[in-house]
């Protein structure tokens, strides 16, 4: 037998219904309802003068408030605002407040709700915040630890065309290693530039940048074909936290004269462009002391990476009790005769899959783990809490 459940509608009818017979005093009768005599009495009153219908719950909305907005403001905050569809709210008092200036007008704050409250404020959609691992940690105690890039911001030469400077730095000797003007901030324009540095100073183990383009996406683990391309030569990418250029300070507060000394007033064309940035990096790195390093220029403290660039990019290793699987052009794995979801930017290149649990698989990338694997969903979660994109091939048979 169910629990029986009474609404507090059924609770005074019953009170009502107990005290007209009038079995007890109306002490007795409001300790059984727990309820005090003030509050049956009440009930009561209005049971007798509008009957059942008087038993129902009244609006405890006060029938005057000091602070209302007065009828006619709220009028004329309403017609201006759909006169005027695309205007704030302190646009519309300074407006109003010209043509009645006797009137008493409303804060701004609240203008604003009450503008909300009538339906002529549109919700913002909030952006999606993408997650991030905390701020990077890894330290600068030796020439090659770790390397810093950005864009510095664009710009227009004399001739009308963009450039989009790329700055690369040691961060522990402030060395900058490429100062390079480029057309667009894109993989393309940005993939040769490092094959250079490479070839010239060696590799190294990690690299610092922001998380824009082409440095990082949206993508799961937020990597992108360069970062991709990093991870393939043994070299770990490292995001700052998104809106703290902080994280990066060394590197943020070196754009500042290479805008100053190059770009104010800019070139007439991208190449002459480029040979202010050469002239600039010559005298930053060999001449300018820094105040970090003794008042000595950066070119005294670096030294190239023993490591060498490769002639070929090694296939990525993986443990033996690994599964490892290749990603297809289309982002996505073959599993148990099912297509699971990786990575767009994964494409053609191999995975590895790490039993961890009944049917849970952690998911590598050369040594980075990228999230771990649901057999249930065939989707793949990152450490982020983002999953990938559920697979719209078909079963695929053995």
């Amino acid at each position: 037998m169910p629990w029986s459940q009474t609404s507090p509608m059924d609770q005074r009818l019953q009170f009502i219904a107990d005290y007209q017979p009038k079995p007890c005093t109306m002490t007795e009768l409001c300790e059984r309802f727990r309820i005090s005599r003030k509050t049956g009495y009440k009930w009561i009153e209005r049971f007798e003068a509008e009957g059942p219908a008087g038993l129902l719950e009244r609006s405890r909305r006060p029938n005057t408030c000091p602070h209302e907005i007065p009828s006619p403001v709220v009028r004329a905050l309403l017609e201006a605002r759909r006169h005027h569809p695309t205007w704030g709210a302190k646009k519309l008092l300074a407006i109003l407040a010209r043509r009645e200036p006797d009137w008493l007008w409303p804060a701004r704050s609240t203008a604003c709700d009450l503008l909300r409250r009538h339906g002529l404020i549109a919700a913002t959609r909030r952006r999606r915040r993408l997650g991030h691992p905390g701020r990077p940690q890894t330290p600068m105690t030796a020439p090659n630890d770790i390397w810093t890039a950005d864009f510095t911001g664009q710009f227009r030469t004399g001739g009308g065309a963009t450039c989009f400077p790329l700055t690369v730095a040691d961060g522990f000797s402030r060395y900058l290693l490429g100062c390079q003007g480029l057309p667009a901030p894109t993989h393309a324009a940005t993939h040769p530039v490092f094959r250079r540095l490479f070839q010239a100073y060696g590799l190294l183990p990690s690299i610092r940048t922001d998380n824009g383009v082409p440095f990082a996406t949206s993508a799961l683990g937020r990597l992108s074909r360069l970062s991709v391309w990093w991870i393939r030569l043994g070299i770990a990418p490292e995001l700052i936290e998104p809106a703290h250029p902080e994280h990066n300070g060394r590197h943020a507060r070196m754009h500042r004269p290479v805008t100053r000394d190059t770009a104010w007033p800019s070139a007439a064309t991208l190449a002459a462009q480029q040979r202010r940035f050469t002239r600039f990096r010559e005298e930053f790195n060999h001449l300018r002391p820094h105040e970090a390093l003794g008042h000595t220029p950066p070119a005294s403290a670096y030294t190239p990476s023993d490591r060498p660039f490769p002639a070929r990019l090694a296939p990525l290793a993986y443990p033996p009790h690994f599964a490892v699987r290749l990603v297809s052009q289309h982002g996505g794995i073959r599993w148990n005769s099912h297509w699971g979801t990786v990575s767009h930017v994964l494409a053609e290149e191999y995975v590895g899959l790490e039993d961890v649990d009944n049917g849970l698989w952690n998911v590598y990338v050369g040594p980075l783990h990228l999230g771990r694997r649901n057999e249930e969903d065939l989707r793949i979660q990152d450490h982020l809490g983002r999953k990938s994109r559920k697979s719209v091939l078909p079963i695929c048979p053995d």
